[in-house]
């Protein structure tokens, strides 16, 4: 949220923005507005786990050890290579079993409703 909100404030005039309060209530609608797409949504809890799996497992896992192949792959050891490269496949097959149950779980509950 913190990005967002300060994404937002940037965007106001430069009295608006320095205000304490106008902050504060940027913030809140923010959280408020969460809340309720929660609550509209009806899946929301599946859906942040579709989320999860698929970009997280990317972001955390993935990308670091390509981005360490990619630079240091002239001065990488065969042991750190070969670690490298069995974290990007452990972290593919972990997003595709987590992708996997996640769009498994939400059309369980899609039919059922």
């Amino acid at each position: 949220m913190n990005p967002l909100a300060r994404s937002l404030e940037e965007l106001l005039p430069v009295g608006a923005s320095n205000e304490r309060w106008f902050s504060i209530l940027l913030r809140t609608a923010l959280v408020i507005s969460t809340v309720c797409g929660a609550f509209l949504l009806p899946f929301f809890g599946l859906v942040m786990a579709l989320i999860g799996s698929l970009i997280c497992i990317f972001m955390a896992v993935i990308v670091p050890s390509l981005c360490f192949l990619k630079i240091a792959s002239k001065k990488a050891t065969h042991l750190q290579v070969f670690v490298s490269i069995t974290i990007v496949v452990l972290g593919v097959v972990s997003a595709f079993l987590g992708t996997y149950s996640s769009i498994s779980e939400i059309v369980s509950n899609y039919s059922s409703h």
